[in-house]
């Protein structure tokens, strides 16, 4: 994969100080073993995401990557140092193919993006000690491990800020060419190139016989090419087409002179030509690499079926060649039994091996044609015969119908035997290549596509709690405090009706009633219920039920007791309270065709399976919520249209199981039908 150049970290270190200064960090993951992906927040525009590649790239990208269920050490480590904190500086270190990003909170943390050989990510304090790096490392001058000093690898010029003097120094200590020469000396070949071809310098002409003019010309080469970077960029990803296939080759911030043949695509940005780049680049490796496993297991069991053919034809090949022999043996029943008759006569004198000796001698002298036919005889007395052009052995010692048997028929009869099993394996083998054809189709299928992370603006009550109940009213309750207050003052209308639990954390809940002339029924109001116990510190306590109660609206007030103090988000309730006991804390999630779009819904089971064909129920439990997540859009996503965070924002607080359906259905069942 091709690693970014100084050139082009100069370019993308510009436009990330524009984008993410001063952007909040919230997590860290890691999707590889060699890329971080770092999530951000930016205020009024949302979410942004930093991928680091070390050895290869960093920028922000709008593609999902996969992340594993349970974080590696150092994601969690950055989790825990930089999580909250602000980004304060974004530098490259001397034009050099290292970026620092600087992150605040209570301390100074320094991120160190190691982007030449391997490349490395390393924490650092805000002394340079190293907290802990992505991979550990020894050389003979330099120790990257924790605990260690952070030591800059062995500098280089930095050719962005030399001066006409410095230029001359350094051509005329080489005993290279010019090209060989910038490019050793931090610019890389492509743009050492590209530097000349702004001059009339042959590029390889000795880099110390260059004239003061020369040196000029290199200097000002070297200006109008960083004016072009910073100043006036042309981003693009450069494209080969070969045999009617295109293929991106290269990835650049400005327009160069070696790739004016070529077709180019161009973007408004750096960052935005790098994203599109490698992560299309990611997909195809990733498709490649699946593809590759996959046909690693079938051609195990395409090679075995070529061997259980291969073997199934040696079978019948065999019988056809054990019954012609035996065939062709009683064909010449007359002649063979001649043999074995002077043969049995002659063994009263003599040995295998002397019989052998005189009929090699003597069988064109004999009077007997028959010993004509005889190939050889071996010391145990078996004879080889050739007849009608076929090779074939008699055991003097059986005769000729049990020699027939020996050597043939048997075999032959073995042979069938085998047949079966062998069209029994190759079935087997044919049916496991399918299987497996079957489970790549839908592998490679469920592989994520170059798709970039579709930004949803949010509905208004998708930014509170909500779902639609079975008999269609919209019921809403608060996040935080903050949300909680929206939700009364003004989310809510004198006919509506007023939902809370007695126990810390539970949201103000409003069932909205468009119709003031219709109570609300007892279904919607059982299952709002369940909604306000549910989003409660109930569930987080590990409660399988608890009681909510309603009241009117005009019953909720702000004003408290003489002498009493209301907290943000916090209301008085005048009047009778209308408990619901024992409601069931679980609730279930899916996805919901509502509003002129799909939607993420969670809320009381009955009403969301009314809405959904595609649901989960989920209980209180033992697993951590973002990993409930991760499993939860697995199982109701079909269509990849949703991220982990927006089923992470619609769990209730704290940790949760699966509820099998069938539990469901034998444990509850709704009040109201």
């Amino acid at each position: 994969m091709k690693s970014m150049s100084n050139v082009d970290i100069h370019r993308i270190v510009k436009e990330l100080n524009d984008e993410i200064l001063n952007v909040k960090v919230e997590k860290a993951y890691q999707p590889s073993y060699d890329t971080i992906l770092i999530k951000l927040r930016k205020a009024g525009e949302g979410r942004k995401d930093l991928v680091i590649q070390a050895g290869a790239r960093i920028h922000l990208t709008e593609y999902p990557l996969p992340n594993p269920t349970i974080p590696p050490h150092f994601p969690m480590l950055l989790r825990k140092h930089l999580s909250g904190g602000f980004i304060t500086s974004i530098r490259q270190y001397q034009f050099d193919r290292i970026v620092e990003i600087t992150v605040e909170k209570q301390e100074k943390f320094t991120l160190v993006v190691e982007l030449f050989n391997k490349g490395n990510v390393i924490l650092l304090d805000e002394n340079m000690n190293i907290i802990s790096p992505l991979k550990h490392e020894k050389w003979q001058d330099r120790k990257i491990t924790s605990h260690e000093q952070y030591k800059y690898p062995p500098s280089k010029i930095d050719i962005k800020n030399t001066t006409a003097d410095e230029i001359r120094e350094i051509t005329s200590e080489s005993d290279r060419d010019v090209v060989r020469t910038l490019a050793t000396n931090g610019l890389g070949g492509l743009y050492a190139e590209e530097i000349l071809s702004y001059t009339d310098i042959d590029k390889e002409k000795m880099a110390n016989d260059l004239s003061d003019d020369e040196i000029t010309e290199i200097d000002n080469a070297l200006k109008e090419l960083f004016d072009k970077v910073e100043n006036n960029p042309q981003p693009q990803i450069i494209i080969e087409e070969k045999d009617d296939e295109k293929t991106n080759k290269d990835l650049v911030p400005i327009s160069l002179n070696k790739y004016s043949s070529f077709k180019s695509q161009t973007f408004e940005s750096f960052n935005k030509a790098a994203d599109e780049f490698y992560s299309k680049k990611i997909v195809s490796d990733i498709k490649q690499k699946e593809e590759n496993v996959w046909t690693k297991k079938i051609n195990k069991y395409r090679k075995r079926l070529d061997m259980q053919e291969e073997s199934l034809e040696g079978f019948y090949k065999t019988i056809e060649d054990t019954q012609l022999k035996g065939n062709t043996v009683y064909a010449h029943y007359g002649e063979i039994q001649e043999i074995l008759d002077v043969i049995a006569k002659a063994r009263q004198n003599y040995s295998w091996k002397e019989i052998g000796k005189i009929i090699k001698k003597s069988k064109k002298e004999s009077d007997i044609p028959a010993l004509e036919l005889i190939e050889s005889i071996d010391n145990m007395g078996v004879i080889t015969l050739k007849l009608d052009g076929q090779i074939v052995r008699v055991d003097s010692n059986l005769g000729i119908a049990e020699s027939c048997e020996k050597f043939y028929y048997n075999k032959g009869k073995k042979a069938k035997r085998k047949i079966e099993g062998v069209k029994i394996a190759i079935e087997n083998s044919k049916s496991q290549i399918k299987k497996l054809e079957d489970k790549k189709e839908v592998a490679m299928s469920e592989l994520k596509t170059h798709t970039k992370r579709e930004k949803k603006e949010l509905k208004w009550y998708e930014k509170l709690r909500w779902f639609i109940s079975s008999d269609g009213y919209m019921v809403i309750g608060g996040r935080d405090a903050n949300s909680n207050e929206q939700v009364v003052k003004r989310y809510s209308k004198n006919n509506d009706v007023y939902f809370h639990c007695d126990i810390h954390g539970a949201p103000s809940t409003i069932v909205q009633n468009e119709n003031k002339d219709e109570a609300i029924p007892e279904s919607t109001l059982y299952e709002a219920a369940c909604f306000a116990s549910s989003y409660s510190s109930a569930w987080g306590e590990g409660f399988s039920s608890y009681d909510s109660y309603w009241v009117n609206l005009d019953q909720v007030s702000k004003t408290p007791e003489t002498g009493e103090y209301l907290k943000k988000g916090s209301f008085v309730i005048r009047g009778r309270k209308n408990f619901i006991r024992n409601v069931p804390v679980l609730i279930a999630v899916g996805v919901v065709d509502y509003d002129n779009n799909k939607r993420i819904m969670a809320g009381p089971v009955d009403a969301v399976r009314n809405m959904s064909g595609n649901y989960v129920i989920i209980k209180p439990g033992f697993t951590k919520k973002e990993r409930m997540a991760k499993e939860i859009l697995h199982r109701i996503d079909n269509d990849k249209l949703f991220g982990v965070d927006d089923i992470v924002r619609n769990l209730p607080s704290g940790k949760c199981d699966f509820m099998d359906e069938r539990e469901y259905n034998q444990k509850y069942s709704r009040k109201y039908r």
